[in-house]
């Protein structure tokens, strides 16, 4: 059996990301006779079908997805093998964060590690908790900052930072919360997963909206359209200003600490990054403790 090339691999997976060799060829810049006959090569190579007719495109087969996962760890395997070689200061460093640690707890520590390490080509994904653990998975990102990881995953906690969960509403709008429209974010969201483990805790099934973002669910709080279940980092400005209020729900405050996660062989600029966020010298009251 022939080996497949990296590029024949990223051909596929473009493929499987647009069910369609047109819009695989358009994002990669190639013909379409190209990316098609980069599947086909794969399929010869390996003497199984991987995509199939599907309406107007394609779609994979079993054995298709099985080989697209195979290629992001592989391809991803490549990159953080580049990324090992390198010196850790003047390396890569890719970054999955959730939105809420993104715009609330992430950015600041990340100003002060750029000013430090100004040479450390830096990338962020900005994902759902479940997309970027499988991100994480398949070596695409090197380090995440979510909630906790996924038991048996292969992943290892390498620092945590305090936060709660607390229930969130306009001023005086909601006098019941276990009666009022919940807010809450799209699949995936670690706190929309909590906040429907909440509910049958309570006991309730109230009417709910979902919104995705956290930004989103915010503003429609603010709005009076309904509560919502957040991290306390989020709400300080609100608070504050009298936008939000925080609302006495059974079982809230829930203790949920932000994760810093790697794989078992984190790379170079990664534990650069995990020494810089967990020194209180360098970044004060919003470092990490290491575990």
């Amino acid at each position: 059996m022939g080996t497949v090339s990296a590029v024949r691999m990223e051909t596929f997976l473009a493929v499987a990301k647009h069910s369609s060799i047109r819009r695989a060829a358009a994002q990669l810049h190639i013909t379409e006779a190209a990316a098609s006959a980069a599947v086909a090569h794969i399929e010869k190579q390996l003497g199984a079908k991987l995509v199939a007719k599907s309406g107007r495109g394609i779609a994979l087969t079993e054995a298709g997805r099985v080989y697209a996962d195979y290629c992001r760890s592989i391809l991803g395997l490549m990159k953080e093998a580049h990324a090992a070689v390198q010196e850790a200061e003047t390396g890569r460093l890719r970054i999955g964060v959730v939105a809420t640690a993104g715009e609330y707890v992430l950015l600041r520590l990340l100003a002060s590690f750029r000013i430090r390490y100004p040479d450390i080509e830096l990338g962020l994904s900005i994902q759902p908790r479940d997309v970027l653990y499988l991100e994480l998975t398949h070596h695409e990102t090197d380090l995440v900052i979510a909630g906790r990881p996924p038991r048996d995953a292969g992943l290892v906690t390498r620092a945590r930072r305090p936060c709660q969960l607390v229930v969130v509403g306009a001023p005086d709008a909601w006098p019941d919360p276990c009666e009022a429209t919940w807010l809450l974010r799209g699949k995936g969201s670690g706190t929309r997963d909590t906040t429907l483990a909440l509910f049958d805790r309570l006991q309730i099934r109230p009417p709910s909206l979902t919104l995705g973002t956290h930004g989103a669910a915010l503003a429609a709080a603010r709005e009076g359209l309904g509560i919502t279940l957040i991290h306390s980092d989020a709400i300080a400005t609100d608070l504050a200003a009298g936008h939000l209020e925080v609302l006495p729900v059974d079982g809230t405050p829930l203790n949920r600490p932000w994760h810093v996660v790697t794989t078992r062989t984190p790379a170079p600029a990664a534990r650069l990054f995990l020494s810089h966020i967990t020194d209180p010298d360098r970044v004060g009251d919003k470092a990490f403790r290491g575990v």
